[in-house]
């Protein structure tokens, strides 16, 4: 049976999301330019293959999500009982039973479409086709919007179950809620399961793991079970029973001897009776949990009673505390023990057994006689080992000494160090700066000394020594206090000056404008200010500076046209020459100069290259514009062409004879081509006439065995004429 990692089940999209994904593939990986002048079978093949890469990515990730959930039939039975419980498994098979019908029906969709776009006769045809084809498909997936989410849901829940491994070796706890299943499965265990003080807090299935004898071992924690019918168990029940009963593991029947769980200790053992059928085959241990609370001999005797009923039956009975890991280890090496000496009891009992032994052989030695025969030890060795052994006592380490000694012990290592004197072990260690010792700068009766000066100074103070009397000074002293005195007072009002002055200055915005002087002082006079004489006022100065320009100086008048424009920046054909002469003579001699490079010059790949003079893309297609084009006129039979101008025409029809008194022409096209074609030329030029009506043609005359053509391309208020 299939062993399933439920975590690596690819996410499940939404009917949307699920269409939106693949018709955007389908444009991104598919052609998406066609024409309909293109030949049939390669318009249909186009949107065959739109319509084949939407089928295939569609069953594509149909296919994916069939693959990926687990079928019921194939896992272990305790997967396919716990997603019973969990999911309902007639909803989740009718879910995966439409994805599959969904993937058959796009497939024949898809299959319909292809063969209908085989017999389409248009590019319009052929489109409209696969657009049906792509929106039967997507509407197919939308109807599946139900099954999507509830299969994404379940996706969802199952990555986040735990990892059981149903035939490995497994301790199972259960028990009435709150009785310590999941205090004990932290304790021996690295799990970290949820422990609160209230009824039903595991609502799952959890798993630690441990070691135990160099084997790895799992614990599983079940949710609390209640002692009703199992019709009426809801959910979280369920997922216990089905742990005990497709579990090939040894049962911990926790029960509460305290009581503390809300349940007395008749319903804890109603609800081993109930569920004991499915503890047969397992090896099974009854846990009194809570011993620190209340223990069992502290019970009455009734109760007691009830585990002496246990032990009689055979069931080992253990008392054990969470709270201060009491019995814990006693309870896990026990069902260790007793589970795997289970297993290989089953072992022994099946066929597979018999086939290992049949290829084993176990050599027993027999003894030979009857004499006993003591080990030998050489003498060498014994000498050796009475060498080792000294009368005196074993050297004390720190750390015995540290717990002899308990709190009174001081690290001291200056004990072991190794002196010429020993005696100086303790010494001080002298301060050493700049190669100096400090010591040597320090007066031994330094502070003998500080306190004689201590003293005497009180001595003085005590006296009165250093009491000032103001009458005592005499009138120079004074003079000196009273200019000090002002002197600091006329430093504080020059700091505040100082505070108070704007040392930047008024500035002017970048907004400003310039004011004239005239609108100036006139608006200072209408304020009352006398503005008469204010010429040398500094705003008068700075007008006339500013204003003023500098005359420029008259220069004589230029002799030569090279030497007219401006002094200061020449012109760069004529810098540096003298006179007009001088610039004719540099010029022909550029002329000469460039002769020779331009025999040496050839044609060469950077120069300009018209490889085909009738490109089709300038030939074919609609006519767009009201006058004839060069291409038009070729396809006409008309060649070769000549534009000219109304002055190179008037020229021609002159040295034939003729005459040409109409007023202005447009552009004109003098064609010369053979007698046989002048016929078909006149009828197509004046089809085009009568298609295009705005510019009009008149042709044609005879002579020398050519006909020529000459169309005058007039507009409508000149008439036609004919030569």
């Amino acid at each position: 049976m299939a062993l399933y990692n439920f975590k690596k089940i690819t996410v499940v999209p939404s009917a949307k999301d699920f269409i939106d994904l693949t018709l955007s593939k389908t444009q991104r990986k598919t052609p998406t330019v066609i024409h309909k002048h293109y030949q049939i079978h390669r318009i249909r093949q186009f949107y065959m293959r739109k319509v084949k890469y939407t089928q295939q990515n569609y069953h594509d990730r149909l296919t994916q999500i069939l693959t990926d959930f687990p079928k019921l039939d194939d896992i272990h039975p305790f997967y396919a009982d716990l997603m019973n419980v969990l999911y309902d498994k007639d909803h989740y098979k009718l879910a995966l039973g439409q994805i599959n019908i969904a993937k058959n029906l796009i497939d024949n969709v898809a299959k319909d479409y292809v063969r209908l776009m085989k017999y389409g006769d248009s590019l319009y045809r052929c489109k409209q086709l696969k657009r049906a084809a792509l929106g039967r498909m997507c509407t197919i997936i939308k109807r599946q919007k139900q099954s999507l989410e509830y299969l994404e849901q379940v996706r969802q829940h199952l990555s986040r179950l735990p990892t059981i491994d149903p035939n490995t070796r497994t301790l199972l706890l259960c028990g009435y809620p709150n009785v310590g299943k999941s205090s004990f499965i932290n304790k021996v265990t690295r799990a970290d399961v949820e422990v609160q003080p209230y009824a039903f807090t595991t609502k799952s299935l959890f798993v630690g793991h441990m070691d135990y004898r160099y084997l790895r071992w799992q614990v599983v924690d079940t949710p609390g079970i209640l002692d009703h019918p199992l019709e009426d168990r809801n959910t979280i029940e369920m997922q216990a029973i089905t742990a005990l009963a497709h579990l090939r593991a040894a049962v911990l029947y926790v029960m509460d001897v305290s009581e503390q769980c809300g349940h007395s200790l008749e319903e804890q053992v109603e609800l081993f009776r109930n569920i004991k059928p499915l503890f047969a085959n397992k090896p099974l241990i009854i846990v009194a949990n809570k011993c620190d609370v209340k223990r069992i001999e502290e019970l009455p005797e009734e109760s007691q009673k009830i585990f002496e009923s246990f032990e009689a039956e055979g069931f080992s009975v253990i008392q054990t505390s969470t709270l201060t890991e009491e019995g814990v280890i006693q309870v896990k090496t026990e069902a260790c023990d007793r589970l795997l000496a289970h297993r290989v009891d089953t072992k022994m009992k099946g066929n597979k057994v018999n086939e290992v032994l049949n290829r084993l052989h176990l050599a027993m030695p027999a003894k030979r006689d009857n004499k006993e025969r003591l080990p030998f030890i050489p003498e060498g060795a014994i000498a050796r080992k009475k060498r080792m052994e000294v009368d005196t006592p074993k050297r004390k380490s720190e750390r015995d000494l540290e717990l002899e000694m308990g709190d009174d012990y001081v690290l001291d290592l200056q004990k072991y160090w190794d002196l010429m004197n020993s005696s100086e072990k303790y010494d001080k260690i002298p301060e050493i700066w700049q190669g100096h010792n400090i010591l040597d700068y320090i007066d031994p009766d330094i502070m003998k000394k500080l306190e004689e000066l201590e003293k005497e100074e009180e001595l003085r103070e005590a006296a009165g020594e250093y009491d000032s009397e103001p009458e005592s000074e005499d009138e120079e002293m004074m003079e000196i206090r009273q200019l000090a005195k002002r002197i600091r007072e006329k430093k504080k009002l020059k700091i505040l000056q100082s505070k108070e002055k704007d040392t930047r200055g008024p500035r002017m915005p970048r907004t400003a404008k310039k004011v004239q002087r005239k609108v100036l002082e006139k608006e200072m006079t209408d304020l009352g200010l006398d503005m008469t004489n204010k010429d040398d006022a500094h705003y008068a100065r700075r007008s006339r500076s500013v204003t003023r320009k500098r005359k420029r100086d008259e220069s004589e008048t230029p002799k030569s046209v090279a030497r007219s424009r401006s002094s200061s920046r020449p012109p760069r054909d004529v810098s540096g020459l003298r006179d007009e002469k001088m610039v004719k003579k540099v010029k022909t001699m550029a002329k000469k100069a460039q002769k020779k490079m331009n025999r040496l010059g050839r044609k060469g790949e950077a120069d300009r290259h018209i490889f085909d003079t009738k490109p089709k893309h300038l030939l074919a297609g609609k006519r767009k514009s009201a006058f004839i084009a060069e291409g038009d006129a070729l396809r006409c039979g008309i060649s070769p062409l000549l534009f000219l101008s109304p002055q190179l025409l008037l020229l021609i029809t002159r040295s034939w004879g003729m005459e040409c008194p109409f007023g202005y022409l447009g552009p004109v096209v003098l064609a010369v081509s053979p007698p046989m074609f002048c016929a078909s030329t006149a009828s197509i030029v004046s089809g085009q006439c009568e298609k295009q009506r705005s510019p009009r043609f008149s042709s044609a005359i005879y002579k020398h065995h050519c006909v020529v053509n000459i169309f005058f391309i007039t507009y409508p208020k000149y008439s036609t004429m004919s030569y």
